[in-house]
């Protein structure tokens, strides 16, 4: 936990290079809570220095960040790209609840931390997801859930489901030491479900990651409890909807943060316990389901608990993040 109390880490992140204050292999994670535990209230992004194992505070972003509708909650939409930019996504909120939430944004830091740009837009309502990312140096393209459209209150009992959740795919231009500009923005995919919770603040689309030949976007639909794919993500100029499904149940309990591992399997973190699935893309075959959270306090046990995933960059291994502010590492 950063000096000022944020806790609760979401976006769990492994850098890519070295630049500025931020080593190669180490791992950036952000927080969604603040001291008074109050959910999309944290500002802070955290650097855990695998070689030391040692913490330091990245960044602290100004909470009433005027350019960011609603200010700043940072949320599970988090990357650092080979050219030293970190982009980190806003999902706010005033009192903890999204009775109060804004819309959001994506916010750039140059690698020592410091604000360089501010992106928001129509399309833009609190970024959620963790990203799927195409970095070729000159220029990317990212991926990331948008879990806000038409999500309020969650008082009602209970609160009402929306399906208006979508993909976003932003394609930038990275000139040299500049702040990337958005070249164009494209919805590739919607309809997909959210809805407000009293207790995780927010369900909806979250793990997103892209096949090897890049041909295909996986689409964790959590409130659906199911995996989608969406065909030719990087050229689509049209919404795909809800995608095709690919599996769904089974060893699924609300499908959270994904990743790919090095034989191309997808690792998914379930929500409601603390086990990662294996899943076979091309036939969307449920391989296993390990335990990676077994705390008997909540019960199934880890519910509640796992958040983000990400490869050890040697690929033997994983990181994953819990309720208690740990860094796990599950080989």
């Amino acid at each position: 936990m950063p000096d000022n109390g944020d806790q609760n880490p979401y976006a769990l992140f492994v850098v890519p290079v070295s630049a500025g204050t931020i080593q190669k292999d180490d791992v950036l994670i952000d927080n969604f809570n603040n001291a008074a535990n109050l959910q999309g209230t944290s500002s802070t992004i955290v650097n855990y220095h695998p070689d030391t194992k040692e913490m330091s505070l990245f960044a602290q972003i100004p909470r009433d960040l005027k350019e960011c509708p609603g200010g700043v909650g940072l949320s599970t939409a988090m990357t650092m790209l080979k050219s030293g930019w970190v982009i980190v996504g806003s999902t706010p909120s005033n009192d903890g609840t999204t009775g109060t939430k804004g819309a959001g944004c994506f916010i750039v830091l140059d690698p020592n931390g410091k604000i360089a740009k501010v992106w928001s837009s129509p399309n833009i309502n609190d970024p959620w997801g963790n990203m799927a990312v195409v970095d070729n140096g000159a220029s990317a393209t990212l991926f990331v859930s948008m879990a806000g459209f038409g999500v309020g209150d969650a008082n009602g009992n209970p609160p009402p489901l929306f399906k208006q959740a979508t993909v976003l795919r932003l394609d930038l231009d990275v000139p040299n030491a500049q702040a990337r500009v958005i070249k164009k923005e494209t919805v590739i995919g919607n309809g997909f479900g959210a809805q407000a919770n009293k207790g995780v603040f927010l369900v909806g689309p979250t793990g997103l990651a892209l096949s090897a030949d890049q041909k295909l976007l996986y689409v964790l639909d959590a409130i659906g409890n199911r995996l989608t794919e969406i065909d030719d993500p990087l050229m689509r100029d049209t919404s795909a909807g809800g995608g095709r499904q690919l599996t769904a149940n089974g060893l699924l309990h609300r499908p959270l943060a994904m990743v790919t591992a090095p034989n191309v399997h997808l690792l998914v973190t379930n929500a409601l316990n603390g086990q990662v699935v294996e899943i076979i893309p091309e036939t969307g075959k449920q391989l296993y389901a390990r335990w990676i959270d077994t705390d008997k306090a909540q019960s199934p046990p880890g519910n509640g608990d796992l958040f983000g995933i990400a490869m050890t960059p040697e690929g033997d291994g994983f990181y994953v993040q819990d309720d208690v502010n740990t860094l796990v590492i599950a080989k």
